[in-house]
């Protein structure tokens, strides 16, 4: 699983844990988060590597909302989540965006 949710019960907010598997960034010196919760900044949001070899980072986004993310590998090779919520067409390129559905 690529996406661990933890909806809040206090505000409606969900924990989004986001995990790049080391599948896709094997030998990877940096991972960013890229998507429209940072206004797809590539140096905004970074993964930390973990014990397993994946890298990850948790964000608390807005519940009742879609939002469109790829993970960026070493600041230029762009990824999809392959377990993501859906995908929808790439405005800027043939490839699709990942989308998580909170």
């Amino acid at each position: 699983m690529s996406v661990e949710k933890k909806y809040l019960k206090s505000k409606p907010i969900c924990k989004v844990k986001f995990i790049a598997p080391k599948e896709i960034v094997d030998g990877a010196k940096t991972v960013a988060l890229a998507g429209e919760f940072n206004d797809w900044d590539t140096e905004e949001t970074k993964l930390r590597k973990q014990k397993t070899g994946d890298y990850a980072t948790t964000l608390d986004l807005e519940v009742g909302h879609e939002y469109q993310y790829r993970f960026v590998v070493d600041g230029k090779r762009w990824e999809n989540d392959f377990t993501a919520d859906k995908y929808v067409p790439n405005n800027l390129s043939y490839e699709d965006n990942s989308v998580v559905v909170v």
